[in-house]
This record gives structure tokens, C-alpha cells and sequence, in this order.
């Protein structure tokens, strides 16, 4: 099975069995748990069948429900099929489906309440607000009105109550975002409650980041690709499949840049999901311009500044990964005083507002250095910075583990940093000048 999902080219069976592949290995399913359809141009529904090992999922095993009611495949086709054709008969913009288990969402869904997207800029621009079902037995046709009725108030994402969630979207790549934004979204609100009080952004905040936002760069004449380019693009798609794998990214969110030559940079798409990025979506940005025909990601503004005060820094990373973002969306003190590679790695990263992230503003490339590699935005992200890739990479795996371990101490006490003294001989052992 193809590991990129294509929506345009790739069967629906193919479709079906690919996500649900990726949900299980992030552990947003279980073994049992969860089913995917897509609905196809003939009003054919290619679902997950019933009773079948999520983790080995094969596109044979995807049933076609045809628009007649036929059934074919080698299995039945799941249980909870009423509710996918219950949101298909009443909302023809949706054309593809996930229902899953997902912990957070579960935590929501059995303290019946909804998580707030306005948690994350993007996150309400991806999820928008969502929906709520009042529980019936799994299966039941009463689900599935209960659910479809969420669906008809213009929610693509409804949390059902003692259950899980359902997530609709135009085709399985827009539902597959959707369902992962929103899972991501709930843990950040989960982890904040661990370290602080979670605060969201007003509706005028997202509204704000978006109209801030720069006309594209123009497009170059011509484009070369010499073998030093490729190797680097080929090194960002190693990265960023390998930061899907291990949460530090997700299909709406993450981006990485390289330094090619002087201030030229290869740059990831903000058009193209993170999970199938390939080699040739990188764009490239040479003397202000960018690939012709590309979209590169929307804080490339941002990365020239970066490259053009810093001739140290030769990577960067934007990301939102879920501990990290506990301390973005709360505010609470990130200290990596923890353990000596944490402080020795990153030393004290700061936090700076909503806002100076957007175009124009100098806090950022201000503060970035190669003593202060890392700095949270509320509400927003991470930015690491590195001389190469992989120790940019290191530094966010370090980050994430730090903020994880913060998490994990705040139900058992309070955290005992590294004393200043402590530190002192960290500095003189391990930082150069």
C-alpha cells in the first residue's frame, strides 16, 4: 500500500485503509475501535469493515456499501455504518468520515463537554466550532439522528457523549486534518490544566493572525537544482515524516527550513500535508523569490529575518507537539532546569505574546541565538533553531521531553530545578563561546 495519501488518484479503499493505519500507529484507535468511509462520485460508501484487526488493516478488507444498498467485500461492513449514511444523506459537501477513540477526545466526551478550538489559531480555522451528541446505544439508528442532527447545525466535527468523536470533511485528507487537529487540540487544553490555566485566543486574535499575513513572495524566472539543493530537500522530508511519527508535528501544522547558500533556504509547502510531503513539494527561496508554481509555508517571512540577522543559524523549526504547547497556551514558567542535557541543550527559553510571530515584528529574530535556540509563542507554536538539521531536530525532541517530564511531575509535587550553582558548572564544563 502507497504510504501518500492521494485523494485524487488513490482508490477509497486504499484511502480508507491507509488512515486508519496512521490513526492506529499514533494511538488514536485501538484494535477494535473506530471506522473511516468515503463516499465516492456514484454514492458508493467504501467503509472499514466490522470486527477486524485495525493495526493490519489491507484495502482488501474495505466494504463497498453500493448506492442500492448492496454490500460486497470479504467482511461486514461496521457496525456504526447508520451514522456515516445518516451525515451523507443530509450534508452532500461532506464525502468523507472518521469516527475513532481518541484519549482526549474521550476525556471530553465522558466529562460531556467540547474542547475550544480558539485554543490554537489554527485549530479554529481547521476544526471551527464543534458539535454535541447526546449518547445512544452504538449502532442504533438513534445515533445516527442524533449525530446527523449536530451535522445539520454546520458542524464538521461533533464529540459524542460517553463515546468518542465524528469528523466529516470534503475528502478523507481534509477529515484526516480535521480529526487530528482536533485531537491535538485537546490534549494542549488537557496538559495546560496539568501546568496552569489554559487561555484562548479571541475570534478577533485568529482573525488578526490571518490578515497580517504577507503577499506571496514573487516567482523566480528559472530554478536550478544542484546536488547540494537535493540532498537538503531530501533531508527536510526525512525530518518532517519522521516528526509526524513521533507527534512533534501533524498534517495542518509544522515547518522546516534549511539554509542552502547565503540567505537562500529551502523551505516545506503551507499547502501540502505534513504526513505526505515529498521531495518535490520543498520550496525553494533564492534573492527574495520563491519556486514558481509553490506556495511555501506562511512564516517564511519570518525564516529570511531569522537567516538574514543570523549567519549561525542554518535550520528552523515551526511546530506545535502537545507538551510543549501546555506551556504555550497557559503561560506557566517553562524551565528546563530539569536535567542537564535539557538546560545544557536549550537554556532558558522565554515566551513571548500572541502576535510576535506576525510579519514585521522583531521579538523573534531578536531573540534566537545560539544560546537561546528556542522561544514559545502563546497560542501559536515552538520555534527551535540549529546550526544543521538534525541537531534543530534534537533540540525540539529535547524540548518536548522536558515539557513532558514538567506534565508528568505536576501530579506528584513541585519540580526542584538545577540550582544556579548547579548550572554555573554546567556552563563552564559544557558552553562555548
Amino acid at each position: 500500500m502507497n504510504d501518500i495519501l492521494d485523494t485524487r488518484l488513490m482508490h477509497p479503499r486504499e484511502q480508507v485503509a491507509l488512515v486508519m493505519t496512521r490513526i492506529y500507529r499514533r494511538g488514536l484507535t485501538t484494535t477494535s475501535g473506530g471506522n473511516i468511509s468515503v463516499m465516492d462520485e456514484n454514492g458508493d460508501i467504501w467503509i472499514s469493515p466490522s470486527a477486524v484487526d485495525k493495526g493490519s488493516l489491507r484495502a482488501s478488507d474495505i466494504v463497498c456499501i453500493r448506492k442500492d444498498g448492496t454490500i460486497e467485500g470479504l467482511h461486514k461492513p461496521s457496525s456504526e455504518f447508520p451514522f456515516h449514511r445518516a451525515i451523507y444523506g443530509i450534508r452532500p459537501d461532506i464525502k468523507a468520515i472518521i469516527h475513532a477513540h481518541p484519549p482526549a477526545l474521550v476525556s471530553f466526551s465522558i466529562a460531556r463537554t467540547t474542547p475550544n478550538t480558539n485554543i490554537l489559531s489554527q485549530a479554529h480555522q481547521v476544526c471551527g466550532p464543534i458539535g454535541y451528541a447526546e449518547y445512544e446505544l452504538p449502532g442504533s439508528e438513534a445515533l445516527g439522528a442524533k449525530i446527523a442532527d449536530e451535522f445539520t447545525r454546520g458542524y464538521k466535527a461533533v464529540i459524542m457523549e460517553n463515546h468518542g468523536t465524528v469528523v466529516g470533511g470534503c475528502d478523507l485528507m481534509d477529515t484526516f486534518q480535521r480529526f487530528e487537529t482536533l485531537e491535538f487540540s485537546a490534549r494542549t487544553i488537557l496538559y495546560g490544566k496539568a501546568v496552569g490555566t489554559p487561555e484562548y485566543l479571541k475570534d478577533e486574535d485568529v482573525d488578526a493572525f490571518e490578515a497580517q499575513l504577507p503577499t506571496p513572495l514573487p516567482e523566480m524566472a528559472s530554478v536550478s537544482y544542484p546536488p547540494d539543493e537535493r540532498e537538503k530537500r531530501a533531508e527536510i522530508c526525512k525530518i518532517v515524516h519522521r516528526a509526524c511519527t513521533q507527534g512533534l508535528m501533524f498534517s495542518s501544522y509544522g515547518t522546516i527550513s534549511v539554509r542552502w547558500k547565503d540567505n537562500d533556504f529551502l523551505i516545506t509547502p503551507t499547502d501540502v500535508p505534513r504526513w505526505d510531503l515529498q521531495v518535490d513539494d520543498v520550496v525553494q527561496i533564492k534573492d527574495g523569490r520563491r519556486e514558481p508554481g509553490k506556495n511555501p509555508s506562511r512564516t517564511t517571512y519570518l525564516h529570511q529575518e531569522i537567516y538574514r540577522k543570523h549567519p549561525e543559524i542554518n535550520s528552523i523549526i515551526i511546530t506545535q507537539s502537545p507538551y510543549l504547547m501546555a506551556f504555550s497556551v497557559t503561560g506557566a514558567s517553562f524551565n528546563v532546569r530539569t536535567i542537564p542535557e535539557s538546560w545544557i541543550f536549550l537554556q532558558d527559553v522565554h515566551t513571548l505574546e500572541f502576535g510576535t510571530q506576525f510579519a514585521g515584528r522583531t521579538e523573534i529574530p531578536d531573540l534566537v541565538s545560539k544560546s537561546n535556540p528556542a522561544v514559545l509563542i502563546k497560542n501559536d507554536c515552538v520555534v527551535v533553531t540549529g546550526n544543521q538539521l538534525l541537531q534543530t531536530f534534537d533540540y525540539l525532541e529535547v524540548a518536548e521531553f522536558s515539557a513532558k517530564s514538567l506534565v508528568m511531575c505536576a501530579s506528584i509535587g513541585a519540580m526542584v530545578p538545577i540550582n544556579n550553582e548547579q548550572v554555573e558548572e554546567l556552563r563552564k564544563k559544557f558552553i562555548k563561546d
